[in-house]
């Protein structure tokens, strides 16, 4: 457990409200070490000890790490003076150096959790800017550990990049859900046996490769001529990666962009 004081504006929302609600399940935050704003200046994690606030510089004062959890078009309006803070933003397409302009933080942290975080199962790249000591970065690592995995990354780039990668969370894994049983369905299947397969082909049979290499799975699928063979030969020729490669593209596009359009 730190002794760190951790501030989380927008933690009462589904992303800030699931990373206060891990952190202190884990014990790595005391439940007086978390300090929480929303306009109601209510939420349940109160009843735990949490501190609730209703001004966000009232949180800022209180800790020494600031997660802001809002969404990018907020941020021009949360006005906070964060000087000799560490500021953690969770928001797609804004800058560390916009966010230390306006913060005037000594420094930030810039990541990009997706909704898994519900299960604790997200992934968040995270990359720092600014004089951080070691102790604190490990402390950012930790934090992020309690909602799933997490990984340093060293350029500001690859944040926008996987803000359209893992950042987008169940979002992919649902598209090919519906279209596995979308199709089912136009082929005859009963709709309940279509979504039933179809989960299993992305929930339950994707568990095979957490302890696998994907190529060597697919070289040996391919290499049996099968049925599996046959449909994968379908997608490829069909340009199925160009296909993710432009989606990805775009995604990191808007995130760069700040959503301001």
């Amino acid at each position: 457990m730190t002794n760190e004081t951790l501030g989380i504006i927008g933690g009462t929302g589904w992303l800030g409200g699931s990373i206060a609600k891990a952190v202190l399940a884990k014990g790595l935050f005391a439940a007086g070490k978390l300090v929480i704003s929303n306009r109601s200046g209510v939420h349940p994690l109160a009843h735990q000890g949490a501190r609730l606030v209703t001004d966000n510089q009232e949180l800022v004062d209180r800790s020494d790490l600031v997660i802001i959890a809002v969404r990018p078009e907020h941020f021009a309006d949360l006005n906070i003076n964060a000087v000799g803070k560490v500021v953690i933003s969770l928001m797609a397409g804004i800058t560390a150096q916009t966010i230390a302009l306006q913060t005037s933080a000594s420094a930030v942290v810039r990541a990009m959790p997706n909704a898994a975080v519900e299960i604790e199962q997200s992934f968040t790249p995270w990359c720092c800017f600014g004089a951080m000591e070691a102790s604190k970065k490990n402390l950012v690592q930790r934090l992020f550990e309690c909602v799933g995995t997490a990984a340093e990354v060293q350029e500001e780039g690859f944040i926008d990049y996987l803000s359209a990668l893992s950042g987008t969370g169940p979002a992919f894994p649902a598209l090919l859900m519906m279209a596995l049983s979308n199709q089912a369905m136009a082929a005859g299947i009963p709709a309940d046996i279509a979504q039933l397969a179809a989960k299993n082909v992305v929930v339950n049979s994707s568990q095979l490769l957490t302890g696998r290499d994907p190529q060597e799975m697919i070289d040996a699928l391919v290499a049996y001529r099968g049925v599996t063979a046959a449909a994968l030969q379908t997608m490829t020729v069909g340009g199925f990666e160009t296909l993710i490669g432009g989606a990805l593209q775009a995604g990191a596009a808007m995130a760069r962009k700040g959503l301001q359009s």
